[in-house]
Parts: structure tokens; C-alpha cells; sequence
């Protein structure tokens, strides 16, 4: 628990103060990075709790840059999705799935990296989407959710591989 309430603040902290603080690279490039602590918190959380976490997250967020409920429901969204890809990359054989949360040492690579990949496009997808309702070229939208998803995803495999995970094995003991 401790674990996951100091990764929501650096997470929200980092986008705020960092991310959204860099020049705009071009207009159809913006990163995030924050919605990662929604893709690592554990396996064994509820669909409810992901789902309330997942809008505590984008609320906050909302609130840093005055948007109305835009991350909230981009997070809300991915939340709402995660178990059914889990579900999908999982080994079945429940013997196989012995760590806490998702990362690569957890699900093996291209899984993690399937995993990863779906949900940032759903995220930036949904986001993008909302930022234009009333886009004038179908194009610009497909660039803009191909170029915020690229950038996006290079900051989340550099964090895997600059900062990797102590993970707690699970075992039958309590």
C-alpha cells in the first residue's frame, strides 16, 4: 500500500512537474508517463479498485492542468480494461503466475511488452480523442495518437530498464 501511494505521488509529480513542463516537441507529440502506476499495481487488486484508483489518478491529474475529466476518463478507461488483458496474457495454469504485479520479469517480454503497448494506445486513443471531438482531419488524429503512444512508450521501457523492480515473489504462506 505504502509502495503504491509513493509511486501515485512521483508518477503525478513527474508529469506535472517534468513532462508537461518540456517545450512541445511537435504538435503532435505530447508524453505521459503517469498512467503507468495504473499498469503496475498488483494483480490481486479488484476491478472496483482499479477503476477508483484509476479516476483518483486522472482526477488529480485533471485538477494539475485544468482539464475536465480528460485523464480521468483515459484512466478510468485502461483501468477498466487491464484485467481482460491480463486475463489474455497470463499462463492459465495459476502454478505459473507467481509475482504480485505486471512487469517483465513477472509476464516475460513480448507479453509485458503486448500488455504495455494495447493499454498506452487505449490511454493516448482515448485522450486524443477527447482533446478532438471536433478534429478536422482523421489523419492529424492517427499521427497525433501514433506519436504521443511512440513517445510514451520509450519513456516507460527507459524506466523499466533504468529503474527495475524489486518484486515480491508469492507464495502459499500468508
Amino acid at each position: 500500500m505504502i509502495r503504491n501511494m509513493i509511486r501515485f505521488a512521483l508518477f503525478l509529480l513527474i508529469q506535472v512537474y517534468i513532462l508537461n513542463k518540456i517545450p512541445q516537441l511537435h504538435r503532435f507529440i505530447t508524453p505521459y508517463l503517469y498512467f503507468l502506476f495504473i499498469l503496475w499495481l498488483p494483480f490481486s487488486m479488484s476491478r472496483i479498485g482499479l477503476l477508483l484508483a484509476g479516476f483518483v489518478l486522472g482526477i488529480t491529474l485533471d485538477y494539475f492542468t485544468m482539464s475536465p475529466g480528460l485523464h480521468a476518463s483515459a484512466c478510468v478507461l485502461i483501468a477498466y480494461f487491464r484485467p481482460f488483458m491480463i486475463h489474455v496474457l497470463m499462463p492459465k495454469d495459476i502454478s505459473e503466475f507467481n509475482y504480485r504485479e505486471p512487469s517483465v520479469k513477472a509476464m516475460g517480454w513480448t507479453p509485458y511488452a503486448v500488455y504495455i503497448s494495447v493499454l498506452t494506445i487505449l490511454h493516448n486513443g482515448c485522450i486524443v480523442f477527447l482533446e478532438w471531438l471536433s478534429f478536422g482531419s482523421f489523419i492529424d488524429f492517427i499521427i497525433k495518437v501514433i506519436g504521443t503512444t511512440a513517445i510514451s512508450l520509450l519513456l516507460i521501457f527507459t524506466v523499466e530498464f533504468l529503474f527495475p523492480r524489486q518484486l515480491k515473489y508469492r507464495t502459499n504462506v500468508q
